[in-house]
């Protein structure tokens, strides 16, 4: 595990977005890493889309 180094005002948007999604901050941050990595791979997919795949790649993990 590392340490990301965030501006004030980002920490205060996750804050906000972490209690209003009842995640923790860092889970938050998390989130919101990994979306925004899938949008730059896939830079035609909606958010829709994204979160989607995202479930189904989770469910067929799931019963691997």
């Amino acid at each position: 595990m590392g340490i990301v180094k965030i501006s004030d005002q980002m920490h205060d948007h996750l804050r906000s977005a972490s209690q209003v999604m009842e995640r923790s901050i860092n889970a938050q941050a998390e989130f919101w890493m990994k979306i925004g990595r899938q949008a730059e791979r896939n830079p035609t997919q909606t958010f829709s889309e994204i979160i989607q795949r995202a479930l189904q790649a989770q469910e067929q993990q799931n019963h691997e």
